[in-house]
């Protein structure tokens, strides 16, 4: 007997050390790929759009041409009071040597503005071809050599300026963005654990499950071509410290309350893995299957995000279920120094916030859930308030050369475009379709350039400026009459971008909306409850969407909405919404089947559970808000929407509205599953089991 359970201890000893050892051979199996993510982010314009794309057929037969894909600059010379002639010669000379450098698809000649302030050189180079550290030498390069002095300013523009400006950004996000979002998620876990030594081991465990996360992404991008962008490996990153930091917080809190009442470290954590495990993996899988629905997009750049996001979310799981035990168990109970939880002892009793709450919701449930519905709908109103769609030059919080030899060329060719529309037509067509276009209203002139392998490529200049409604108006009548030609360039992909967004809304909104539904009335087995829980995250998604709309371009002084922003943060704020819904929704059931009544299991559940769920909340919420110190006004306009609604829902929703809601509707919550009915013979309540605050 003495020997059997001797052997069954060093059974349990073995078993931390051996998952630690698995662990260590998966990351040294996953290493070589995990560097190799930054080789495949992709963040062109046309990168994100979908393969039916006009602009995107534009861009693939670009690259068949001699010489493949064009990069388009513009350089500019300004001097306030106008260009005297030292000027000019000064910018013909710098033309002359970047002609002389690089292999120019024509010779650049200048356009004087009218006022004599300003001289424009369209500069286009196929040098770089498809290459896009290519393409980033290049313009730096041209900037190199185009240099202001004495009062003269000179600025490198056009899309090929713009996308170099913007690589730089992207390639720039992943320190600052991994570093400000460890430091933010360490401050928080120090201030709910208060121990100098427990809020490394969930940090360091999601660091540990960000770097397998990169190596799996990677692997998808080879295996499945699955998209990489800098937006989506930065969301990947948000959501392992986010996601994987709130099943830190269930699984350590629930250990601590296991360890006051088993002796062995090892028991305790399989008892805290057999009590909050089930909640765990039903809200990780809701959250992955959300983020999944994202394939059904036509946009590439939505399309990766699903895939990139649960593999972020299914890795922070992975983590948390399996390494983190590993580790808190063989650092046994010193590691919650000093509020150690001592085998034997109770919690320290104090005033639950939480219970204050739900009684104060349980008082009058119909008054309270009118007045959150009525308070949600009125932020949802600021959603008129949004700014129109976003410019390409308005995509930086600061302003790069790119962005300000754009505002330049608007002041001074207010009555011209000055960034090229490009048309690929068939070489057999191309004089038609040339003389087409030069007779069609809204362009100022259209000249034929390369052509092979069947097609020739048209470089057209539109009278209005770029991305204006004239110059919209001007691509959308030239796809209207150039039949089996495509058109397209900087502000056609602008245009392509913001139609499929919409498509993508209509198509993916309904599907993320009936699967999570679905999976909800599975988990719940009631039809009514997963309802109340989906009405609520869609309600913080407008509110949130709404809080945007007062404050992006009064405050944040935004001069547009990213296109893509609605249905982002639509279904992640439906994902990681429900997430929180289960937790709470999966005590209340649990205190129904133990014999509480209906109103006494929803205060009950929000009394034990809401403690955890507000500091996983405010864990998320952090995570996201990070994103507003990024460069780019899309990652600062998505990161402060999902903040700000996961704060409404976890403040607001979970412990107001859906509370007050089961509150209100008693049993018939659970309809039509056998909760919903009386019980023949009433069983006595059993006492609940107390959970405690993540904080104790």
């Amino acid at each position: 007997m003495g020997a059997a359970r001797t052997s069954d201890r060093g059974r349990r000893r073995a078993v931390p050390w051996v998952m630690l050892g698995l662990w260590i051979v998966v990351l040294a199996i996953a290493s070589p790929f995990s560097s190799k993510l930054a080789d495949v982010q992709r963040d062109r314009a046309v990168d994100y759009l979908p393969a039916s794309a006009d602009s995107t057929q534009v861009a693939k037969i670009q690259d068949q041409l001699p010489g493949g894909e064009t990069t388009q600059m513009v350089v500019v010379y300004q001097r306030d009071g106008g260009l005297t002639e030292a000027d000019r010669a000064t910018a013909a000379g710098q033309i002359e040597e970047i002609a002389g450098a690089h292999r120019l698809v024509a010779e650049p000649v200048g356009v004087p503005s009218k006022d004599g302030s300003t001289l424009m050189y369209p500069v286009a180079s196929n040098e770089p071809g498809t290459d896009e550290k290519a393409r980033d030498e290049l313009v730096n390069a041209v900037r190199d050599v185009a240099k202001g002095q004495d009062g003269l300013s000179v600025e490198v523009g056009g899309e090929g300026a713009l996308a170099t400006d913007a690589s730089e950004v992207y390639n720039s996000l992943d320190g600052p963005l991994l570093y400000t979002t460890v430091a933010v998620v360490a401050l928080l876990l120090i201030l709910i654990y208060r121990s100098p030594f427990l809020w490394l081991v969930p940090l360091v465990v999601a660091g540990v499950a960000n770097y397998l996360s990169m190596g799996v992404a990677y692997g998808l991008n080879q295996w499945f071509g699955t998209s990489v962008s800098g937006q989506s490996s930065g969301i990947m990153t948000i959501l392992v410290f986010g996601a994987g930091t709130d099943y830190a917080l269930l699984l350590v809190s629930r250990y601590r309350e296991e360890l006051r009442r088993i002796e062995r470290p090892y028991e305790a954590m399989v008892a805290a893995l057999r009590g909050c495990g089930p909640a765990v993996l039903a809200s990780s899988g809701t959250v992955a299957a959300g983020l999944l629905c994202l394939l059904a997009a036509d946009l590439n750049s939505s399309r990766g995000m699903g895939p990139l996001g649960t593999v972020g979310v299914l890795c922070a799981l992975v983590a948390m279920l399996t390494l983190l035990p590993a580790v808190l168990v063989l650092l046994g109970r010193r590691v919650f120094w000093p509020l150690i939880p001592r085998y034997g002892s109770t919690p320290k009793a104090r005033r639950s916030l939480f219970a204050a709450m739900g009684s104060s919701a349980g008082r009058r449930p119909v008054a309270v859930l009118v007045g959150g519905g009525v308070l949600l709908g009125a932020l949802a109103l600021g959603t008129f308030n949004l700014p129109g769609n976003l410019k390409q030059e308005d995509s930086f919080t600061s302003k790069p050369d790119a962005v300000a030899a754009m505002e330049t060329l608007a002041a001074a060719y207010p009555e011209r475009g000055t960034q090229a529309i490009s048309v690929i037509t068939p070489a057999d067509r191309a004089a038609a379709t040339l003389a087409e276009i030069r007779d069609t209203e809204g362009v100022d002139s259209a000249e034929q350039g390369r052509s092979g392998g069947g097609w020739a490529e048209i470089s057209v200049i539109a009278k209005n400026a770029p991305q204006s409604a004239g110059e919209t108006a001007t691509i959308e009548d030239l796809r209207d009459r150039l039949d089996g030609s495509y058109v397209g360039g900087p502000s056609a992909e602008q245009i392509d971008l913001k139609d499929t967004n919409a498509r993508d809304r209509l198509i993916v909104v309904p599907i993320v909306l009936v699967s999570v539904l679905l999976i909800l009335i599975a988990l719940l087995r009631s039809v009514v409850a997963p309802l109340i829980l989906v009405v609520a995250v869609v309600a913080v998604w407008g509110a949130a969407l709404g809080i945007g709309g007062l404050v992006f371009e009064p405050l944040f002084g935004f001069e547009g909405t990213d296109p893509g922003l609605g249905l982002l943060s639509f279904v992640f704020l439906v994902a990681l919404g429900v997430d929180y819904g289960i937790f709470l929704m999966h005590r209340m059931r649990e205190e129904s089947l133990n014999g509480a009544e209906p109103d006494v299991a929803a205060l009950t559940a929000l009394r034990t559970t809401g403690g955890v769920i507000a500091s996983a909340g405010l864990v998320l919420a952090a995570t996201f808000a990070v994103l507003t110190n990024m460069p780019m006004v899309q990652l600062v306009e998505l990161g402060f929407v999902i903040a700000v609604g996961v704060l409404l829902d976890t403040f607001l929703v979970r412990t107001y509205l859906v509370t007050s809601a089961s509150v209100a509707l008693r049993r018939k919550v659970w309809w039509p599953g056998a909760l919903s009915k009386e019980p023949e013979h009433p069983v006595p309540p059993k006492e609940p089991e107390r959970m405690t605050a993540a904080a104790h």
